[in-house]
Order: structure tokens, then C-alpha cells, then sequence
């Protein structure tokens, strides 16, 4: 517990995150250059939704660890589904990243990642999702709290093929405490591992990569945002 106080006390210098596509710094992973690539439960019963005067809980650079450890430890669900455009998708959350499950679980029933977009899509490499240029989730953000993640990479978990991921944010992070509102999702074959070590690999899809596979290929931008919106449209813990 020692190392997340530390943490804990560095987020108090983090600015905030922002969920509109012109400003949005999270850090997300590059492909590798060619030669390096390896070839291709609910929330503590009421305590956690109001406070002493009614007022709405926020998680906050301050409180989101303490109540990430508490609210981990009765967590059982570990699968979330994600319904999309495109078809749905199943991934399983791994148990001894507790931080990084136990956020997306939360978001999870929060409905945070409803009608939310894959924004970035990298063909071959990942799909990125969390994020949309819209105020709905700018909104949602603003009310669940502002927070970053401490890293968990000491697991050994790999970025495999289907591997699910955690950006991290850019802003003032030597580092690399996660954002916890988007995630990416590894599609090359056999996998990125030149991402291992720098970002926080906590599940992998177990059903419906072909789904995964289909939004990769889906004509992007020159920023890589897909030129049609590749919708969310429910995501569900699976108890």
C-alpha cells in the first residue's frame, strides 16, 4: 500500500483529462517500427454514491485509490460484453490487476462506456475505445470524478493478440498512471510486445475477435478516427 500512497500523492499535480477528440491527451501506444516487431459490486452499498450531505460521490486524484483497494475486495464478476455496430465481443479481466479490473467494472455499471466510440483504429495493430467528440461524455467524466491509475505491469502479462490494455495520460507523467476511461485492444498477430513493460495489460478478449477484427479494418481518417462513428452501444457486466 505504501507504493499506491506514493502514487496517490503524485496525482494531486496531474491536470485533468478531457474527452474531446481535438484535445485529447491520452497517451496511446505507436505501432513498433518494422524491424522491431515481433511479427505479426456494485459500488460499497451507498457510501460510494452520496456523502455526509447527500451530495453525489466523485472519485478524485485524492480518494480513487482507497476506493479502488475497498472496492475490489468483494469483487467477483471479472467478464464484461461490449455490444457494438459491428457485433458484440467478450473480454475477461485478469484478477491480480486488481486497480485496473476493478475501474472497469466500475465504469462498467456506471454505463460510462455506453455510446461511447472506438475513436483510434489502427489497422493491424489496435482498436481504441472509451472516448467520444461529444458533451454526453464529457458530462459522464465530470460526474463520475477526475483520477488516474498507477501502472501494473510486474505480472508478466504480455500483449498478446486480443490482449486489452490502458493508455496512460501525457499530461505531466513521468509515470505513466493510466486513464482509466479508455482502453485498447491488441489485434496484431501474435501480438505488440513491444508494449509490454510500458502499459498495463489487464484482460483479453475470450469471445468475438472476429468482431475486433472487423472494426480494424474500418476505413479511418489520416488520424486514424474512423470515417463512420463505430458506437459502443452497451456494455455489460457479465455476473
Amino acid at each position: 500500500m505504501a507504493f499506491f500512497r506514493y502514487v496517490a500523492g503524485l496525482l494531486l499535480l496531474l491536470a485533468p483529462l478531457t474527452a474531446c477528440r481535438q484535445q485529447n491527451k491520452e497517451k496511446v501506444p505507436e505501432p513498433a517500427p518494422p524491424a522491431a516487431r515481433q511479427d505479426t459490486l456494485q459500488v460499497k452499498k451507498d457510501s460510494a454514491e452520496a456523502g455526509d450531505k447527500g451530495d453525489a460521490f466523485v472519485l478524485t486524484e485524492e480518494n480513487a485509490i482507497n476506493f479502488f483497494y475497498d472496492y475490489q475486495q468483494d469483487l467477483r464478476a471479472n467478464k464484461v460484453r461490449l455490444t457494438t455496430g459491428k457485433g458484440s465481443f467478450t473480454v475477461q479481466l485478469y484478477d491480480d490487476v486488481p486497480y485496473h479490473k476493478a475501474n472497469f467494472i466500475y465504469l462498467t455499471r456506471k454505463g460510462y462506456f455506453d455510446s461511447t466510440m472506438f475513436h483510434r483504429v489502427v489497422k493491424d495493430f489496435i482498436i481504441q475505445g472509451g472516448n467520444a467528440d461529444n458533451m454526453k461524455t464529457s458530462r459522464k467524466r465530470k460526474e463520475i470524478g477526475r483520477y488516474l491509475l498507477p501502472p501494473d505491469t510486474r505480472k508478466g502479462y504480455k500483449h498478446h493478440r486480443g490482449t486489452i490494455s490502458m493508455p496512460s495520460s501525457e499530461i505531466n507523467n513521468p509515470h505513466m498512471l493510466a486513464s482509466p476511461f479508455e482502453f485498447f485492444i491488441v489485434v496484431t498477430n501474435p501480438g505488440s510486445y513491444h508494449l509490454d513493460g510500458e502499459y498495463t495489460a489487464f484482460g483479453k478478449v475470450i469471445e468475438g475477435m472476429d468482431v475486433v477484427d472487423d472494426i480494424n479494418q474500418v476505413p479511418v481518417d489520416d488520424g486514424d478516427w474512423p470515417m463512420r462513428n463505430i458506437y459502443i452501444l452497451k456494455a455489460e457486466v457479465i455476473e
